[in-house]
């Protein structure tokens, strides 16, 4: 089997990312996956990187600045490097990659280019509605996620009450929907055959999970033995209430 020296998690939000990378990141022999390029400007990327504004230095410079930190962080000491990426900061690393790289043809000979042989992993979500309350509701309440014994793992703003709005959750059905079509098309346009994992298969059993992704890596899968979740899911009986009102006022309308 194909061993390959970096792989990169094509997703959306609330869709078990977080779980698989801290999952990958546990083994110690799989990288350190995380969204390193995140958000739509250069900026952004350098303050998730943990590196200074590199305004006064040339494009290229500080793209190559950028693209080294993510690399280190990402293989994190394993000889392998571990991305992950949402759909809707895509179209901006493509333009960078570009940049960096015009030599090459395609976004998949660029990235292999900088990170060598690349896996792409399509980890995505069928229940587009319980995606659409999941995120809506971490969004409104501020909390992202939680650890196994309850202790917050990310809050992103003060908590409020979440409030159940049909338009809100519409929207975003339409969005996540929309985003897995993107990335379909971007595998296609690629000729990108991805590993396909899905949330429910993931929740369900994450350990097996890890394990597949492991040996599609050309890694030892028994590195997966004894390395536990992470995160903990935060859907409840607020969620469950909001399918059922989103389900009957579809129907009613």
């Amino acid at each position: 089997m194909m061993r390959f020296g970096s792989y990169v998690i094509c997703t959306s939000p609330r869709s078990g990312s977080t779980l698989l990378c801290k999952l990958l990141a546990a083994t110690r022999v799989a990288g350190n996956p995380a969204s390193y390029f995140h958000g739509s400007s250069v900026e952004d990327w350098l303050d998730e990187l943990g590196l200074p504004p590199g305004t006064s230095a040339p494009d290229h410079d500080v793209l190559k600045t950028a693209f080294g930190e993510a690399a280190r962080l990402g293989r994190d000491g394993t000889g392998v490097f571990g991305l992950r990426q949402q759909q809707h900061y895509l179209e901006f690393l493509r333009e960078k990659l570009a940049i960096m790289r015009p030599q090459h043809r395609t976004d998949k000979e660029r990235l292999e280019s900088l990170f060598g042989p690349m896996l792409f992993i399509h980890l995505s979500r069928a229940d587009k509605l319980a995606q659409a309350v999941s995120y809506l509701k971490a969004e409104q309440s501020g909390l992202w996620h939680v650890a196994p014994n309850g202790i917050e793992l990310e809050r992103l703003a003060p908590h409020r009450e979440p409030i159940y709005d049909f338009d809100a959750v519409k929207g975003c059905v339409e969005m996540l929907t929309d985003y897995d079509r993107k990335w379909e098309q971007w595998f296609r346009l690629e000729a990108i055959d991805p590993l396909r994992i899905s949330y429910d298969e993931l929740s369900a059993d994450p350990k097996g999970t890890l394990r597949h992704v492991l040996r599609r890596l050309g890694l030892d899968g028994a590195a997966a033995d004894g390395i536990k979740p992470g995160v903990k899911k935060l859907a409840d009986g607020t969620s469950q209430d909001w399918m059922a009102r989103y389900r009957q006022d579809l129907h009613a309308r």
